[in-house]
């Protein structure tokens, strides 16, 4: 018998029942006569109460609330690459469709399409024991991605009936099992989750391989590990959904999910054309053909914006367990902070600091620790990297939702407001951000980069921090008193930031640099250092040395040594070589 209450109370997104109906908590509920999609999230003797994830407007007391016997789920099953949706997983290509370019209220699609034939591939046979995590079925997705169809994670049995290969919906029943009690039961291309529950998996490692990023900053001083999580806050203007953008372009993720939580509608608009026209790097293929996006932008209902960076975060896992590396981008975690204090106050709940919820760092801390480079129950590995913006009003890197952030994150990049209004893009503040992976990953990067990757990227940071010491001097009394060994690394420094960490994500060379080409420029930068430190030393004039072309030929590597020219790395060598025998042959 269906369990139907009728609403008593109306604030906002939030509804109240009168008494106890027999609902169950995170039961997924339909509001109203239009159906609207709502989610219990209090139970008491007296009052049931629903958040509901779609527009209110014209709700009435006395309207029913019909319970459904399930949490708030998304649907699992081929068509989730490539497609984009809206926080509860409703395809927004379907429902422009029906509604046109604004969601109607109420609108009720598929979360896949369930009329489309796949070609199947079964993979197990009469008579095997599958369990959790066994994959049943092959299904090429798209030209990136073959999706790997699995038992749910609580289904054991043996097969006793399975399908000829050939064309199926993702309804059809591919499998028959019978379990330990005797009973038969279907499998089909499709299974459900609910979105606030993670996905179990039979071991986590820890931090091993970097999640490579083709961003010299990135990778080279400030590496995130595959599984790992990184925060990128910064102010207006300062580039977070830029970065965003090109770690879910460059990065060595095999599947990319792109939530974009509470921001503007163009910002969205921009990233479907970008990615829906750029050729993945890796495979040749679109890079739409290894995404999924979840739009949930500025003008969508707000509680429909908390759920969606869980919807995106299942979707995640459920890939990772067909043994993929998976990389999440939250755009952002503030909007999604600022929709739980706007919930927060609508139920009358006590603020804490700045009017969010006290609860803010424990539902962040739900979300990132769902990161993580595990093995799943059919043996294999994958990864689930999270890397969310944080948009702290103002700039100000003290407020509750990066303070909170910084507390569940091993990686931070502070998006610093003077670079980005210098033009120095990545706008990453290179004395303020961190990399908590970095003893993790020494191991990989001793291996497959350079036994002296370590070296090179602590005296390049070293260099950097004393430039940042220096200019405090030079602002107060000038330059020009600086002994010249000093002005050496304020030059040096300067070919560091222009030739190194500013990265031209428009340049067909510089938008990506492999970390062959990372090293051979950190080398090269210090070699010049060193051997410019060599003549200071013999008493040549920094006046002299700064006005010899080799530190502006250096900080043009980036653009004249293309990623597949890694031998003219020689010639730079033999310039500096030439530089320095030049002083010491005119001053011999």
């Amino acid at each position: 018998m269906d369990r139907i209450g009728k609403i008593y109370g109306i604030n906002g997104p939030i509804v109240y029942l009168k008494g106890n109906l027999g609902f169950k908590m995170s039961e997924m509920v339909l509001v109203g006569k239009q159906r609207l999609v709502g989610e219990v999230i209090g139970l008491t003797k007296e009052t049931t109460t629903i958040q509901v994830f779609e527009e209110t407007t014209g709700l009435y007391p006395g309207e029913e609330v019909i319970a459904t016997g399930s949490a708030i789920s998304v649907t699992l099953a081929p068509g989730i690459i490539s497609n984009i949706f809206d926080g509860i997983e409703r395809p927004l290509n379907e429902i422009a469709k029906q509604s046109g370019a604004f969601i109607s209220r109420g609108v009720n699609v598929s979360a896949l399409d369930e009329e489309k034939l796949w070609d199947v591939h079964v993979t197990v046979k009469v008579g095997d024991r599958i369990y959790g995590g066994t994959v049943i079925a092959e299904v090429p997705e798209t030209t990136a991605v073959l999706h790997k169809s699995m038992v749910p994670p609580d289904v054991t049995g043996e097969v006793i009936r399975v399908v000829e290969d050939g064309k199926y919906t993702i309804k059809d029943t591919i499998v028959v099992i019978r379990d330990k009690e005797g009973n038969e039961k279907e499998l089909s291309l499709t299974q459900k989750w609910p979105i606030r529950v993670p996905r179990p998996s039979s071991k986590r490692f820890p931090a091993s391989k970097p999640l490579l990023t083709g961003q010299r900053i990135l990778d080279s001083l400030f590496p995130i590990a595959k599984g790992g999580t990184a925060a990128i806050p910064g102010g207006f203007g300062t580039g977070k959904t830029m970065t965003q953008h090109q770690l879910a372009k460059w990065s060595d993720a095999d599947i990319i999910v792109y939530i974009g939580c509470g921001e503007r509608g163009n910002e969205m608009t921009e990233v479907l054309e970008d990615f829906s026209k750029l050729v993945d790097p890796k495979s040749g293929n679109l890079l739409l053909a290894r995404t999924t996006l979840i739009a949930n932008t500025s003008n969508m209902p707000v509680a429909a914006r908390e759920a969606s960076i869980y919807t995106g975060i299942t979707l995640a896992e459920y890939y990772r367990d067909m043994g993929y590396h998976v990389a999440i981008m939250a755009d952002s975690t503030s909007r999604w902070a600022e929709a739980l204090r706007e919930l927060s106050g609508r139920l009358e709940e006590m603020p804490a600091e700045e009017g969010f919820p006290a609860y803010l760092a424990s539902r962040l801390s739900s979300f990132y620790e769902r990161a993580g480079y595990v093995q799943n129950l059919n043996g294999s590995e994958g990864s689930v990297s999270i890397i969310g913006a944080v948009s702290p009003q103002g700039g100000d890197f003290s407020e509750p939702v990066t303070q909170n952030t910084k507390r569940f994150v091993r990686c931070f990049y502070a998006l610093d407001k003077s670079l980005a209004y210098a033009r120095h893009f990545p706008a990453i503040q290179w004395l303020t951000s961190y990399s908590e992976y970095l003893g993790d990953l020494q191991p990989w990067y001793s291996e497959h980069v350079g036994s002296d990757f370590m070296e090179l990227r602590n005296e390049i940071l070293r260099l950097l921090t004393e430039e940042s010491k220096l200019n405090e001097i030079v602002k107060l009394i000038g330059s020009d008193v600086l002994p010249d060994d000093q002005k050496l690394t304020l030059e040096i420094a300067r070919v560091i930031r222009l030739g190194f960490i500013q990265q031209n994500a428009y340049h067909p060379t510089d938008t990506y640099v492999p970390m062959e080409k990372q090293i051979k420029m950190m080398r090269t930068i210090l070699y010049l250092y060193k051997k410019a430190r060599d003549l200071i030393n013999m008493n040549m004039p920094m006046s002299l040395i700064r006005e010899n072309p080799v530190f502006d030929h250096i900080i043009s590597i980036k653009y004249d040594v293309g990623n597949d020219e890694l031998d003219k790395f020689n010639d730079y060598k033999e310039e500096i070589d030439n530089f320095y025998q030049h002083f010491i042959e005119t001053n011999a």
